[in-house]
């Protein structure tokens, strides 16, 4: 198992979620986060003042995903919350030990 974690630009969203749920992945955590990269941020202009926005709002993705759908989601991901501009996002995978539904105690894969 594998534990997804991606950060994308917000209206992203939708498009990443329908192409993982078409791919077969069955949840996903959604947190808003703010952050930069190699945008390093951008000027706005705000009733005649320029100031500086270091922290961009984001979107974190996370999912637990069987190895055999690892390949699949990543691809996902990619093609859906792709604009070929800088701040796309970037996906990190991990290595998921364990894995426990609470309601029921069901391990591992039963229990993604």
């Amino acid at each position: 198992m594998k534990l997804i974690t991606a950060i994308i630009r917000p209206f992203k969203l939708d498009e990443v979620r329908e192409a993982l749920s078409e791919v077969g992945v069955s949840g996903i955590t959604v947190t808003e986060v703010k952050g930069f990269g190699r945008q390093k941020g951008h000027t706005e202009l705000y009733r005649g003042a320029e100031y500086v926005v270091d922290f961009l709002p984001k979107l974190k993705l996370e999912c637990a995903v069987p190895d055999a759908l690892l390949e699949a989601a990543l691809e996902a991901i990619q093609l859906a919350a792709r604009t070929d501009k800088v701040g796309d996002g970037k996906i990190f995978v991990q290595a998921l030990d364990q894995a426990i539904r609470i309601r029921t105690g069901e391990l591992d894969e039963d229990a993604l």
